[in-house]
């Protein structure tokens, strides 16, 4: 009995054995998954943004706010790396004959290269889809009139119409224009009020190309491309389309969503905002 329970034990160690074996060889020669490499984007082209309140030139300004004073109004929400935004406003009493009223504002928004969001320039034409078509969507806009504009970044639109308010009839022109991986948006109206003339939709309408021409070279130029302007007014930089290869740069952080919903929200109320400054100009005159 001792004998046969003894080899009993050794046959049944020896199989225990010779399955652990097995089992360490097959897991051995198994193919073990590999970690996949995390999803790469190319970098940002553009690292800054030039302060919104200094793109435009002097002359320009004399010629679309001429009564604006010195400087214009920084936004409330400003950040040097991601978002810088800056407005006029300008009335011209003439007395019993009326007054002509301008707002101006400008607004510069960056987009940084992400895992999750994507590359900046495709982050960016997105948003300039957006502001196009909500600057087609206003409440109350007559006679609206989309402009597809060339020699501006790397795609630009105007749009403008008409917008009646007790104070007066505004002739508002929306241009907004992408270059690599920032947005500019010009937001520019007028009006003749307390009996003063309407202004020429098409003469408003060209100054507002030539601030949009004159902000986006600025972008280009704090980035270290070009003079700013050439010769033409255009901006000098050859910016990519969403897609193609941009300088290879180290991105930094990312604009919030929040960030980009405040930015067109405001362009969305530019009208808005328009009106609340008319009748404080139509009490002052």
């Amino acid at each position: 009995m001792l004998i046969t329970a003894a080899c009993s034990s050794d046959s049944g160690g020896s199989e225990a054995k010779g399955g652990d074996g097995s089992a360490g060889q097959s897991a051995a020669g198994s193919t073990q998954p590999s970690a996949s490499a995390s999803p790469t984007v190319r970098p940002a082209a553009y690292q800054k943004l030039p302060d919104a309140c200094a793109v435009l030139t002097k002359k320009t300004l004399t010629d679309l706010v001429p009564k604006s004073g010195k400087s214009g109004k920084k936004g409330s929400s400003d950040s040097p790396s991601s978002r810088s935004s800056c407005a006029w406003s300008s009335l011209d009493n003439n007395g019993v004959k009326g007054s002509q009223f301008r707002w101006l504002n400008v607004s510069l928004l960056r987009f940084d290269s992400d895992s999750t969001r994507g590359a900046g320039d495709a982050q960016a034409h997105a948003y300039y889809t957006r502001q196009t078509k909500d600057a087609q969507a206003v409440d109350g806009a007559k006679n609206a009139k989309v402009v597809p504009l060339s020699g501006t970044g790397a795609e630009a639109t105007a749009v403008r119409y008409d917008l009646k308010k007790k104070e007066g009839l505004f002739k508002q022109q929306t241009v907004v224009a992408r270059v690599e991986n920032v947005v500019v948006t010009v937001d520019y109206n007028g009006a003749g009020l307390a009996g003063e003339k309407t202004p020429d939709a098409d003469d408003l309408t060209k100054a507002a190309q030539q601030a949009v021409k004159e902000a986006v070279a600025s972008v280009s130029a704090a980035n270290g491309e070009g003079s700013g302007q050439s010769s033409s007014g255009t901006a000098s930089a050859s910016p990519s389309k969403p897609g193609s290869k941009s300088p290879s740069k180290s991105p930094s952080k990312s604009p919030s969503a929040s960030a980009s919903k405040a930015a067109s929200k405001a362009a969305a109320k530019a009208p808005s905002v328009t009106a609340s400054a008319s009748k404080a100009a139509v009490k002052k005159s």
